[in-house]
């Protein structure tokens, strides 16, 4: 038998279905499984999505090939509505629509850096976006955030590592952490890539659960080193349509128009046209959500009150980044018998990098207030 591509050969097997593994073996002795492992909305997506969905499902002009770029109604809804929230002016032609946000971020990685390039991102770091390039033979260089400063990055350690790579990719709202990332922050990144001509990709795919924006998109010349990425999956609640898109520089679009052209030549047609409908009605619905989430936010921070030992390193939009309190074992063994013994599951930090062994990532807003509220029985019944 043919061997693998060593590469893909190397890498872990994807990190849910080993957490979901370990649900399975729960024996449902402490009452229904908490899952906290997959990032996946709590609550449906409501009546005229689904309604729109549908009737977009039934066009035949829906069963054709559409442009590789999308859509021009949600390029232009999209366009529209990034340049009310960030206060600028995003041209259509600026945005690029994917088959969700972790397509987005290859597409961009393959159009901006090659073989033997190296990017730099923040430990702990989203394992996708980790294996994504480490599939395209790109180097990936680290820079550590500081658990003492609710894992803020530091510009100055950043601004130092920068020097021969290609790009700083980072996300805000964080994924594992939840930390949100402060705009003054994200401004003097963007100062520092700019100086250091190195491209920064900022994955926003939890925006909309958070009142925060960055002022990134008014800066003159934006398009010459800033790209951003985001996720219409999460914020309409349809994670199984796959949508994100990338907004830069038209020489960035073009770039990545090319490698969709391969990759896979256009995101699925009827959900682009749903959620194009979809951007101002479902406004105030966005808005509900977010305010859902910041009362299960204020349901976590009490519950972990009630939970001694278990602390709260990050938080915010869609993650809690927690410290265990159990020194001798590692985040894997603490997350494998959380879900197998009293029906918690998450996702271990080693997942996430390299010194998290401490810390667990729950996504807290898969789960009503209810549910958080009797997560400190859990814990403390863990032993």
């Amino acid at each position: 038998m043919p061997d693998l591509n060593p590469v893909i050969d190397a890498l872990s097997m994807p990190a849910i279905p080993k957490v979901q593994s370990w649900a399975r073996a729960y024996d449902g002795s402490k009452g229904p499984l908490f899952d906290l492992s997959q990032a996946v909305p709590g609550y449906p997506p409501p009546p005229e999505m689904l309604d729109w969905l549908a009737e977009a499902g039934r066009s035949v002009a829906m069963t054709g090939y559409g442009e590789i770029e999308g859509e021009s109604d949600l390029r232009s809804a999209y366009a529209a509505q990034l340049s009310r929230e960030y206060c600028a002016g995003i041209d259509p032609a600026e945005t690029h629509i994917t088959s969700g946000c972790n397509q987005a971020f290859v597409a961009t990685a393959m159009a901006i850096a090659g073989h033997g390039d190296a990017l730099l991102m923040t430990n702990p770091r989203y394992f996708n976006h980790d294996s994504t390039l480490a599939m395209l033979g790109i180097k990936t260089r680290y820079v550590d955030v500081d658990p003492e400063n609710g894992f803020q990055p530091d510009p100055d350690a950043i601004r130092a590592a920068l020097p021969g790579v290609r790009a700083f990719a980072l996300v805000s709202p964080n994924n594992p952490t939840g930390a949100v990332y402060a705009p003054d922050v994200l401004e003097a990144i963007f100062t520092a890539c700019r100086e250091a001509g190195v491209w920064m990709i900022l994955d926003e795919t939890y925006r909309d659960f958070s009142e925060d924006r960055h002022s990134l998109f008014t800066n003159q010349g934006w398009q010459d080193n800033f790209i951003q990425l985001y996720s219409f999956s999460k914020s309409f609640c349809i994670p199984g349509h796959r949508l994100g898109a990338v907004t830069a520089g038209k020489s960035v679009i073009d770039g990545i128009a090319k490698v969709m052209d391969n990759l896979q030549i256009c995101a699925p047609r009827a959900a682009q046209h749903a959620v194009a409908r979809a951007i101002e009605p479902l406004a105030d619905w966005r808005a509900e959500n977010r305010a859902e989430i910041t009362k299960r936010t204020a349901a976590l921070r009490e519950t972990m009150t009630r939970a001694p030992g278990w602390e709260i390193g990050a938080i915010g939009a869609y993650f809690a980044y927690i410290k265990h309190p159990f020194g001798d074992r590692g985040s894997e063994q603490v997350a494998q018998g959380l879900a197998e013994q009293v029906g918690v599951s998450c996702i271990p930090g080693s997942f996430f990098g390299e010194n998290q062994e401490q810390y667990l990532r729950l996504a807290f807003a898969n789960a009503d207030a209810d549910i958080l509220h009797g997560l400190a029985y859990r814990l403390n019944a863990y032993r």
